[in-house]
């Protein structure tokens, strides 16, 4: 019977002392070690079972951390954390206070680049190997690790732009298996497609042109072939570019069958990987559903309706749109600011457009919110899913900059529903026509209400609603993040104290309204799921000051830290924006 060698492997020196032979078999105990954990843990799957020769390649052929080793996104280097000295907490991975989800500067000086958003490896790459030429490190090796749909992305085309007229000592490697986490699409993907059929003359290759050593197709899963290239590659100068083929999910059945169902496909049988099944007819919606139900419900009755979203279809559930109205319907790849440019070009044609990113993906796309669409006043509907706090994605992708980075931009509405009977009625009086743009921001998970899809009703913008009057201190709430206010509202020593003013637009604000709040009670306090500085609560903060009306206020938020990864429960409590944390305070009044 065969040892188990990756219970003897803590770091890749350890690795590079195995005889090439016995790699296959480390390879199976590192894809059964990863399914093992992330069967009973959660977190992502599919991606780091793609990469597991690979992952064991680089490190066994290039002398890491020295050489430099960057991840595309992350959401592959399980198995490069379980090799560099992370095996034994690897169990802690996305929970709170363990290893993050993604690869991190500050968790291993193995992880060259923090990441978690698409597309950074390779500028990130050459950065360092242009540094490393400055210094006079000449031999010093610089790889990329970036998959076909991030590729696909401006900015991984500016990298390899710049990367072309160089002579820096960088490899990319394409980790080419059709799909991000939903398929890959465009027309880079059909070439991609085309050179690994065979069927793309050599004289026309990409890579190539951009001045590029390029070497591949090769199969992503057989070791002595990944192993004798790279050492090949090695000692080749100036900009290469590898381009490896390899099947997401690699090992478990399942996985390679259902690639998008696998992507981060929660908890599952290590054996077979049939995941658990959970009882969720009882329970209210997602908000990513509501959102797609309730566009293709208003689709029906407008067919100037279209939908965009970069690459996240199922994330988003712009899947529903797409399947119901397919030439309505947009998936522009991992391409956020050709997203939202996308979208300004068709409202200025009388299209009203739903622009479905992430909060912390809209980020990417600042310019083309200001440039393109505020500046223009054009009224695109931009829905912002995953607003507020994520979870265990952690840092990278909390969606809590958006209010901020939002507020300061002329003509924007903001919206921020309560719940899914709210965020139905903002969609469909902004789908009845608006003269400015407008952002809605949504949370990741469930919502409060199990009867969501009641008959549209208008919503006045910029109108605050009344929820509970007291008679001291008012609470000022936006978004989801009020039904924690009303349920500790429902557990204090003293309801009849407090009040409770909930803002579905914190842009425009009911200026008049709060004006009025604040001559009726003693305190004030307001609560967002976004950081404080330059948030809601700051403008509340304005207003008092600049009306010299010297009222105490209390603001609850995020703070000015960027907050790490674990549950949203977890979360909030770190921030003091737990229902239990509110009604501490509530109780000292």
């Amino acid at each position: 019977m065969n040892c188990n060698l990756l219970a003897n492997i803590n770091n890749p020196i350890d690795l590079r002392k195995l005889p090439e032979n016995q790699l296959p078999q480390l390879a199976k105990e590192l894809r059964d070690f990863i399914i093992d954990i992330v069967s009973k843990k959660e977190g992502h799957l599919g991606a780091s079972l793609g990469v597991i020769e690979l992952t064991i390649a680089l490190h066994y052929v290039f002398n890491t951390p020295e050489d430099l080793l960057v991840w595309d996104v992350g959401h592959q280097a399980y198995g490069h954390k379980i090799l560099t000295e992370r095996q034994a907490i690897f169990h802690t991975n996305r929970e709170l206070n363990g290893i993050s989800g993604f690869p991190k500067r500050s968790e291993s000086p193995y992880d060259a680049f923090g990441v978690g958003h698409s597309s950074t490896s390779i500028s990130a790459a050459l950065g360092m190997a242009l540094a490393s030429q400055l210094k006079g490190e000449i031999n010093k090796q610089h790889i990329a690790v970036i998959g076909d749909a991030s590729i696909a992305s401006g900015m991984a085309f500016e990298g390899l732009n710049h990367a072309g007229v160089t002579d820096a000592n960088l490899l990319v490697i394409l980790n080419d298996n059709a799909i991000g986490i939903d398929p890959s699409i465009g027309a880079l993907k059909d070439y991609l497609t085309a050179v690994k059929e065979g069927k793309n003359p050599k004289q026309n290759n990409i890579i190539k042109s951009l001045n590029f050593d390029y070497s591949g197709p090769i199969d992503g899963h057989d070791l002595p072939k990944l192993i004798s290239e790279l050492e090949r590659l090695k000692l080749v100068k100036g900009p290469k570019f590898l381009h490896v083929i390899t099947t997401k999910g690699k090992g478990l059945q399942l996985a390679e069958e259902e690639q998008v169902k696998y992507h981060a496909p929660g908890k599952f049988d290590a054996e077979t990987g049939k995941i658990h099944p959970k009882d969720e007819s009882h329970l209210p919606p997602k908000f990513q559903d509501v959102f797609g139900h309730t566009l293709v419900e208003l689709a029906q009755k407008n067919e100037k309706i279209i939908g965009i979203t970069p690459a996240m279809p199922t994330g988003s559930s712009m899947k529903y749109m797409m399947e119901a109205f397919p030439k309505r319907a947009f998936d522009v790849g991992i391409a956020e600011q050709h997203a939202v440019t996308l979208a300004a070009g068709m409202a200025t044609q009388g299209m009203v457009v739903f622009c479905n990113i992430y909060s912390t993906f809209l980020q990417r796309a600042y310019d083309q919110v200001i440039h393109d669409v505020a500046l223009q006043n054009l009224p695109v509907i931009f829905c912002l899913d995953r607003a507020g706090l994520v979870g265990e994605d952690g840092a990278t992708h909390h969606g809590v900059f958006d209010i901020a980075y939002l507020n300061c931009i002329p003509n924007l509405i903001i919206a921020s529903p309560k719940d899914e009977k709210e965020l139905r009625n903002i969609m469909y009086t902004a789908s009845e026509g608006l003269n400015y743009p407008i952002a809605i921001r949504y949370p990741r998970g469930r919502g409060e209400v199990v009867n969501w899809q009641l008959p549209f009703e208008k919503i006045e913008i910029g109108k605050l609603k009344t929820l509970q009057k007291g008679t001291q201190v008012a609470i000022l709430s936006t978004g989801t993040i009020g039904n924690n206010v009303t349920k500790a509202l429902n557990e204090v020593e003293n309801p009849s104290f407090f009040s409770h003013f909930h803002f579905p637009f914190i842009k425009p604000l009911d200026v008049n309204s709060i004006w009025e709040i604040i001559a009726a009670h003693d305190q004030l306090i307001t609560i967002e799921d976004g950081v404080i500085t330059g948030g809601f609560g700051e403008q509340i903060n304005t207003i008092i000051a600049t009306n010299n009306l010297k009222k105490p206020i209390v603001n609850l938020g995020i703070p000015d830290a960027f907050i790490e990864h674990g549950t949203v429960l977890e979360l909030q409590q770190l921030c003091k924006i737990d229902v239990t944390s509110i009604i501490q305070l509530l109780n000292t009044f």
